[in-house]
Formats: structure tokens, C-alpha cells, sequence
């Protein structure tokens, strides 16, 4: 019995040390990973702010060229005819979201949904105009029509979408 206590003595102070010595490393260890989880983080955030802005830039261009009356007055050309006109436009509006459909996933889901509402919408501005004039006649008038479609709305499509993206931007900044 004196032998086990005599065993006792020396090895209870080395385990109670190794215990001691194993907790203190855990806890460095979780709070080292701690930190390279959080510099990850702010490195991603490094990466990808730069990023969402330059989307955010992208549909915000895309939103000033797909409004009626810029593009309108862009586009039109005298030596087309309405059927010419109707078609380019539309299909601008179409190659300009195409292009710029893979910056999405940079914006909110509430953002996207309104530009492609105002996608939409500007599209079926020009169908509703085009349907209201003559096919074969001078471009002017279908660019008046769209015009006087657009001059009585207080906010176009375009413009709402525009005011969702400046929502989103000012929770980066």
C-alpha cells in the first residue's frame, strides 16, 4: 500500500499537469482558428466588395440605357421604318440583359426582380407603342409614341429598379 501511494505522489502531479497543459492548447487553438476564420472573412469581403460594386455599376448602366426615352433618342435613326425600329430596340434591350445576366448573383434577390420587371416593362412599352402606329411609317413616330407613353409615368421601371440598387448599396457603405 505504501508503494501505491508512494506511485500516486509522482504520477498525480503529472497527470494533473498534462490536463492543465491539453485545456491551455485547446483553448489557444480554438482562438488561433477564431482569428483565421475572421481574416478569411474580411479577405473574401476584401474580393468581393470590388465586385458587387462593379455590378451594381453594370445594372445601373443597363437600367439608363434600357430607359424608353434614352434609348429612344439614342437609337432612332430617319432611315428606318417603325417595324425596323420596334425590332432594334427590343432586341437592345434583350442583348443589354443578356450580357449583364451573370452579375445577379452580386445583388439582392429584390433588386434583380426589378430589373427584370423593368426589363419587362420597357419591352412591352415599345410593343404597346408599336401597336399603335402604322409598321411601314418613319421611326420618328414610333419614338414619339414611346415618348408620350413614357412622359406621364412619375417613376418608369427603370427608375424603381434604380432606387432598389441604391437600397442595396447603402447597406455596403
Amino acid at each position: 500500500m505504501l508503494e501505491l501511494l508512494e506511485i500516486l505522489k509522482y504520477i498525480l502531479p503529472s497527470v494533473v499537469v498534462f490536463f492543465t497543459a491539453y485545456y491551455l492548447i485547446k483553448i489557444f487553438l480554438e482562438v488561433e482558428e477564431k482569428k483565421l476564420s475572421l481574416e478569411l472573412k474580411m479577405d473574401a469581403k476584401n474580393i468581393t466588395i470590388p465586385i458587387r460594386l462593379q455590378a451594381f455599376e453594370r445594372f445601373t448602366l443597363y437600367l439608363e440605357r434600357i430607359n424608353p426615352q434614352n434609348m429612344v433618342m439614342r437609337l432612332q435613326k430617319s432611315t428606318m421604318n417603325n417595324s425596323q425600329f420596334q425590332m432594334l430596340l427590343v432586341s437592345t434591350v434583350r442583348n443589354e440583359f443578356e450580357h449583364n445576366v451573370s452579375q445577379q448573383m452580386y445583388i439582392s434577390s429584390a433588386s434583380w426582380e426589378a430589373i427584370k420587371n423593368a426589363k419587362e416593362e420597357t419591352i412591352k412599352v415599345i410593343n404597346i407603342a408599336f401597336g399603335q402606329i402604322e409598321p411601314t411609317g418613319q421611326s420618328i413616330e414610333l419614338a414619339t409614341k414611346i415618348i408620350e407613353l413614357t412622359a406621364d409615368d412619375t417613376m418608369s421601371p427603370s427608375d424603381h429598379a434604380l432606387e432598389l440598387l441604391k437600397k442595396d448599396i447603402r447597406q455596403y457603405f
